[in-house]
């Protein structure tokens, strides 16, 4: 079953106070106004993770478009709608890497850049899997409301979002990150 055509529902708006699972459960159903709002709500933060990997304004609205059309795709496919945050958060950076890499090997003149080949020597990309097997190490000798906590992260910057993943108060994820980061330094020690 495909996403039904936005439609707008009669009566105020009361999407903007709805749940993640209750916005995408309405978008399923067609309701425009859940569109709307989990676009309103989700919009900024899918351009801040675009941006922050380095891509330029058009690339960068280039993505945020793909990232939406994504989510219209998949909409009925997504396993638990609570987490359309973090699936719009990882859509959004695999859309931007893909995005970096087609931009590194396609500049506008259509010529291959030699250097964007150079630039992934075996050597880099061994080092590369090999820190991130250290920290996916490490991270896994924490307790599991540190793990929780810096995967949620790692997907979605959004202290409401983590907050309500891990049902724990707002003003508590700040103070428990710093913790649950100091405590993944020393297990990684002193050289990474």
């Amino acid at each position: 079953m495909s996403p039904r055509a936005p439609r707008r529902t009669s009566g105020p708006p009361q999407a903007e106070a709805a749940s993640p699972e209750e916005l995408v459960g309405r978008a399923r159903d067609g309701d425009g106004d859940a569109w709307a709002a989990l676009t309103r709500r989700y919009t900024d933060m899918l351009w801040a993770i675009a941006r922050s990997r380095g891509l330029s304004q058009n690339d960068a609205a280039d993505v945020v478009q793909t990232v939406w059309l994504r989510l219209v795709e998949r909409l009925d496919a997504l396993r638990d709608p609570r987490r359309i945050g973090a699936w719009l958060a990882v859509t959004t950076a695999r859309e931007a890497e893909r995005a970096r890499f087609r931009s590194a090997q396609w500049p506008h003149n259509g010529a291959v850049r030699p250097a964007a080949a150079a630039e992934r020597t075996p050597e880099r990309v061994w080092t590369a899997r090999e820190r991130l097997r250290l920290v996916a190490g490490a991270l896994e000798e924490l307790p599991e409301r540190c793990r929780q906590l810096l995967r949620l992260f790692a997907t979605s910057p959004s202290y409401a979002d983590v907050a309500a993943a891990l049902g724990i108060p707002v003003g508590s994820i700040g103070p428990t990150r710093t913790r649950c980061l100091s405590a993944l330094r020393q297990r990684l020690g002193d050289d990474f």
